[in-house]
């Protein structure tokens, strides 16, 4: 695996090289530590890169075939073992709130006319975890979003899965974080390259390899750099899982790029006081906040459905063909 750092100068409070490797500096395994029972997901952001859909419908709303967005994310939780489940809403988003709840009148019209599969889905649907909401006031960033989970999470660790990216299961993304967590015992964060021009949308990090190819040991963060200063191509992407000790980081950290408490620079404070792994993938991420990725990731997850995939690959067929893009 390279070692994902380019010989760049960055400030201090950005560098650990005269500490060992993070791997190294983690609890050791002897020592007990409270499982991952709890997921946190912001959902507050305006969604301005889905205007006008957006203007009256949250993005994590989106319909991706019958199910929206956020629904793919909370599932992947509890495919992970996580039940306890906090969302970070806004006072325009309440419609997130109305589908994980009951509707009885629309269950038992469906059970009157036999249709005893969908009525029961629905109510599989509001018993899918224990879900918790609790408002943003003001869009200040990520880090401030993700500090209103204080109350909720406690002294625990916990996941951070942002409310408009689907990750395909095949990826592994989660599960592969908790088992980091679970063998370590540390901060990880899921990291992907992208090129190298795209790099000022993400946090990015500069990371060492570890004896495990998917694992890497996280040296420096910043937060949206320019892509000719940026100390790599490694990307974080939308999953997080912290100790208890980055609430106080984010209560620490200013305002930074965007005038937004950025996560990215708290995570560079808690990497001051604890290590911080990087667990590494390639596929299957859809950043349905974006409308190329969004339709991506409508056609590869419909044509997956063995009630939808046949008749959809005829249909993409045809449209290849008249689109010349087929011979």
């Amino acid at each position: 695996m390279p070692s994902y750092r380019h010989n760049q100068v960055f400030p201090v409070a950005w560098r650990r090289r005269d500490r060992p490797p993070a791997a190294n500096r983690c609890i050791p395994p002897e020592v007990s530590v409270p499982r991952v029972r709890k997921a946190v997901i912001p959902a507050a952001g305006l969604g301005t890169r889905f205007l006008p859909f957006s203007k009256a419908v949250p993005k994590e709303m989106l319909p991706v075939v019958d199910r929206p967005v956020i629904q793919y994310v909370i599932e992947e939780a509890v495919d992970a073992g996580i039940e306890d489940i906090l969302v970070i809403t806004s006072r325009h988003k309440k419609v997130l709130e109305d589908h994980f709840d009951r509707l009885v009148d629309l269950e038992s019209a469906l059970e009157a006319k036999g249709r005893h599969e969908d009525a029961a889905e629905l109510k599989a649907l509001a018993e899918l975890a224990q879900i918790h909401y609790v408002r943003q006031g003001e869009a200040l960033g990520l880090g401030h979003a993700i500090g209103t989970a204080r109350n909720h999470v406690g002294d625990e660790p916990f996941v951070v899965l942002l409310g408009d990216d689907i990750m395909h299961p095949r990826a592994g993304v989660l599960k592969g974080m908790l088992d980091t967590y679970d063998r370590h015992q540390c901060s990880v964060v899921a990291l992907m390259e992208v090129p190298k021009d795209e790099i000022s949308s993400y946090g990015c990090a500069a990371a060492e390899p570890t004896a495990d190819p998917r694992v890497v040991s996280v040296g420096e963060l910043v937060e949206k750099p320019a892509p000719e200063v940026a100390p790599s191509n490694l990307a974080i992407m939308g999953r997080y899982l912290f100790t208890p000790a980055i609430f106080d980081h984010i209560d620490a950290t200013p305002p930074g790029v965007g005038g937004e408490i950025q996560i990215t620079d708290a995570m560079v404070r808690l990497m001051a006081d604890e290590p911080l792994l990087g667990y590494t993938f390639s596929e299957g991420r859809f950043d349905t906040g974006k409308k190329i990725d969004y339709l991506r990731a409508v056609v590869e997850l419909a044509l997956e459905r063995p009630d939808l995939g046949p008749a959809f690959r005829e249909i993409l067929a045809e449209v290849a063909i008249r689109e010349g893009l087929v011979p």
